[in-house]
């Protein structure tokens, strides 16, 4: 069995995905849009949008997809933890995240980590950065 994250967006799920692509250095295996469901989109306002986006990072899978406005709810009470390997990644993965984010912790030293932040990206997905 595997866990693996699936974020729901407001109409940005593509931009977000090629943005993440970039970030995190991964391949979007796959980007599907409403209008090659069979039928067409639910809702006129979806045509265009993504119905299913994949994101492979290594070993790791991020799916997402565009949902209507109307059943669109911010995420809370989770965040993606990225577990990275060296302090110059941390930063360089936080600088590019932090780009119009809403920043709760500035990467910094803790207690239990070389490198740590909190952030909400300017997509609405929440992040933490985690270098031991």
């Amino acid at each position: 069995m595997r866990f693996n994250a699936h974020v729901s967006y407001n109409g940005e799920c593509e931009k977000a995905f090629e943005f993440y692509r970039e970030c995190l250095g991964g391949e979007i295996t796959l980007m599907m849009l409403y209008d090659s469901v069979p039928g067409g989109p639910r809702d006129p306002a979806l045509k265009g949008k993504i119905v299913h986006a994949t994101l492979k990072v290594g070993d790791q899978t991020l799916t997402g997809a565009d949902v209507l406005a109307a059943e669109y709810e911010k995420p809370a009470g989770f965040a993606l933890q990225l577990n990275i390997e060296t302090p110059e990644e941390a930063k360089r993965i936080y600088e590019m995240l932090s780009i119009d984010a809403v920043t709760q912790l500035p990467l910094q030293k803790t207690f239990w980590a070389n490198k740590y932040a909190m952030l909400t990206d300017r997509f609405g997905t929440p992040w933490e950065i985690n270098c031991a």
